[in-house]
């Protein structure tokens, strides 16, 4: 197969292929939570607070899953091939899901769909961070991971506009959308990443064991769990807070479209602090952003409890999404600009993937909260001192040790990758 230098056009269209990608990846998991007070009020299910957050996790338990196995897959059959498998997959699923006759196989068609959710944004992230152009690398890396509360945003008012007149089935249908719009681009205009080479499965597989362990011994260990502590923290208060909120603003006496609208000003904020934050990053290095940002957390969150004016809650909501959602893509971004590029792919999954047990977490302890009968100050509470623990974690990763790392450095957190020049990619179509 014949290669040749990645072009602007290609690079363009993978950052807006990815963008797209997870805006879907957004909507699809944040869409569960807009739909929770209809859940909770169809009477042929009969769900109890509980029971709706069990099968709230049971995507995210996919997503684990899926993200743990994507930086294997990637290696094996390039980050193009696995993007566009897990974007057709999870669409499937979406349909399936909204055909669901009941809890059981509701639950079990997100569990499936969440294996396509994870595998994609270690992808995305790896192939916009190798195709960007050098000096806009963070930033468009953060643009692209704003899809996800752009997602979220796009959750919330289609459930305002579209939950009470056609029920939670239509909302869950489109998020099946990227099978006739997405799909059909990527395939066509989508680039592979300039680092992957076809290597058979023997191969491959020494390969990926090396990278593996590169990242599990030694100091690299280190920085390896303290990410991995970071994004459970991270990813526990994204969905803890998407699948939750709307309900427990109902329970502190919101109607339906006023509960609805704190879940759409959490992701505005959250598009705010990721491109905001991402930027900063760029800039001073993703360390004490993504420290300030956890802090931020702690502080909007153990305010939401208090009783306040409803204005003043909305822009602590705004803040918390900024520093939760918003701090999440931060977080990516200084995993990805953390590492070189042979073992990016596969650090991003295993500290995504591992971390995903907080996305798993973050729906049951919310439900069980409120099953106990533990209303908002309860939950805000607990995410408080979630987003502690995130902080200490961010604030405690060494720096790499890796020399060339360090020659190539310019900020406090930037890796080889960040001022290497792009390399040859295959450009889709390309002749054998």
């Amino acid at each position: 197969m014949t290669t040749r230098p990645i072009s602007p056009r290609s690079a363009s269209a993978a950052v807006g292929l990815c963008f797209g990608a997870i805006v879907f990846d957004g909507y699809d998991l944040i869409v569960y939570g807009s739909v929770m007070p209809a859940l909770l009020q169809y009477e042929p299910w009969g769900l109890t607070p509980a029971q709706a957050g069990a099968i709230g996790s049971y995507a995210l338990l996919g997503m684990f899953i899926g993200a743990i196995a994507s930086g294997t897959l990637t290696d094996l059959i390039g980050r193009r091939r696995l993007f566009i498998a897990s974007l057709t997959w999870f669409s499937v699923m979406m349909l399936l899901v909204a055909m669901a006759p009941d809890p059981t196989w509701l639950g079990l068609f997100r569990f499936l769909a969440g294996l396509g959710f994870g595998g994609i944004p270690p992808t995305a992230i790896a192939l916009v961070v190798e195709l960007a152009p050098v000096a806009r690398r963070q930033v468009l890396n953060g643009l692209m991971l704003c899809g996800f509360p752009v997602g979220g945003v796009l959750a919330a008012v289609l459930a305002i506009a579209l939950l009470e007149p056609l029920g939670f089935r239509a909302l869950f249908a489109i998020g099946a959308l990227p099978l006739i719009t997405l799909v059909p681009l990527a395939v066509w205009l989508l680039p592979e990443s300039p680092s992957f080479v076809r290597r058979e499965w023997g191969t491959g597989q020494g390969r990926q064991r090396r990278e593996l362990l590169e990242l599990v011994r030694g100091r690299a260990a280190i920085a390896t769990l303290l990410f991995v502590v970071a994004n459970f923290c991270g990813f526990l208060l994204v969905f803890g807070l998407n699948t939750w909120l709307p309900q427990l603003m109902r329970g502190a006496g919101y109607e339906l479209g006023s509960a609805l609208a704190f879940l759409l000003v959490l992701n505005v904020g959250a598009i705010f602090g990721g491109l905001g934050g991402s930027a900063v990053a760029d800039r001073y290095g993703s360390r004490w952003v993504a420290t300030v940002l956890f802090a931020l957390a702690v502080v909007s969150l153990a305010l939401i409890a208090v009783p306040l004016p409803t204005a003043i809650l909305y822009l602590l909501v705004f803040v918390a999404g900024a520093a939760t959602t918003g701090n999440q893509i931060v977080v990516y971004g200084y995993v990805a600009a953390h590492y070189p590029p042979v073992r990016r792919a596969t650090a991003l999954g295993l500290s995504s993937g591992i971390g995903r047990l907080g996305a798993v977490a973050g729906p049951v302890v919310g439900g069980s909260l409120v099953a106990a009968g533990l209303g908002l100050d309860w939950n805000v509470g607990v995410f408080a001192l979630v987003a502690v623990v995130g902080a200490i974690a961010c604030a405690l990763v060494p720096r790499p040790v890796d020399a060339s790392a360090d020659r190539a450095s310019t900020g406090p957190d930037r890796s080889p990758i960040m001022n290497a020049e792009p390399a040859p990619v295959r450009e889709p179509g390309g002749a054998s």
